[in-house]
């Protein structure tokens, strides 16, 4: 069946075609991402993370590990799936650094501000706070200045 006659909910469409969006533009850091595209690959990226996590947590949860009440320490190993679950969520994370950093970057070229603004999120606390508050901005006909039209 081809891709227009797919028939997606409408959410899930979004959902997808930013994720799509996302990864054909893996490595640019030129041109503009809209809110709805960071916002949805943001919502995509919580709901890998938040599963893998909650593997990770049932896998440890279901290890023979004990903690000793006097000392605090524990013995004992995680099971198989803790490990495979924490494995994989260390590949993921590897593998979508570039990615949300240069959609993170775009959105902020949406809202006319220079990518390197990305850099207040290493400020302690306050940094991540800051960067959420720029990526909610609109977007402004002036982020024009960062496409490049000739790179399609």
């Amino acid at each position: 069946m081809s891709a227009a006659g797919r028939a997606r909910p409408a959410r899930l469409g979004r959902l997808a075609d930013a994720v799509e969006r996302v990864f054909r533009k893996y490595v640019r850091f030129d041109g503009r991402a809209s809110r709805s595209e960071f916002w949805w690959w943001s919502l995509a990226q919580t709901i890998v993370i938040g599963v893998l996590y909650v593997l990770i947590g049932i896998g440890g949860a279901t290890s023979d590990l004990r903690t000793d009440p006097v000392t605090g320490t524990t013995s004992g190993t995680p099971n198989a799936l803790y490990w495979i679950a924490a494995v994989l969520l260390g590949l993921y994370s590897l593998a979508t650094i570039i990615p949300n950093l240069a959609v993170t970057w775009r959105r902020l070229h949406d809202a006319n501000l220079a990518g390197p603004f990305f850099f207040l999120s290493v400020i302690p606390f306050f940094g991540g706070i800051i960067l959420i508050v720029l990526t909610i901005l609109p977007s402004k006909p002036e982020g024009q200045r960062f496409d490049r039209p000739e790179r399609g």
